[in-house]
């Protein structure tokens, strides 16, 4: 789980390493150029319900910090996807398409016992019906991992 410290916020921002090491490229080559956007996401479980946005400017300090010490391969087709949706007028919004397509939990409904059986599924394949990134439409499509 990697970390952005943004500005004074005495709040770190934590977001999966390969997630943020795609936002990160983005973010350093719009703040190169002096451009400023927004980063919205919905808060994770652990945290009050709701979602944050935070407003990306070059003169406020930012540290990226990663838990894997080795550098994460990154996917042209994703940046060019966040790139995008930077360049709008929604800002980047991290939704769950944006995360690592590993293991995935699942939750099977248990007996009439109420017991819940947790597990993982890899996903090989994930087709995507109608997906919004920062309130515009992408075309069907279908993902492999590799």
């Amino acid at each position: 789980m990697g970390t952005i410290y943004y500005g004074g916020s005495a709040m770190p921002i934590h977001i999966e390493d390969r997630t943020l090491a795609h936002l990160k490229v983005v973010i350093a080559t719009k703040l190169r150029r002096d451009e400023s956007f927004t980063v919205s996401w919905r808060h994770p479980d652990d945290q009050p319900r709701g979602r944050s946005t935070i407003w990306l400017h070059p003169s406020i300090p930012l540290r990226f910090v990663f838990d894997d010490p080795d550098p994460t391969e990154l996917s042209r087709e994703w940046i060019e996807e966040l790139a995008n949706s930077a360049n709008s007028s929604g800002g980047i919004m991290l939704v769950a398409e944006h995360f690592d397509t590993g293991p995935v939990p699942t939750i099977q409904d248990g007996d009439d016992s109420g017991d819940v059986t947790l597990g993982t599924v890899e996903v090989e394949n994930l087709e995507i019906d109608n997906l919004k990134v920062a309130g515009g439409d992408i075309p069907s499509t279908t993902l492999t991992s590799s």
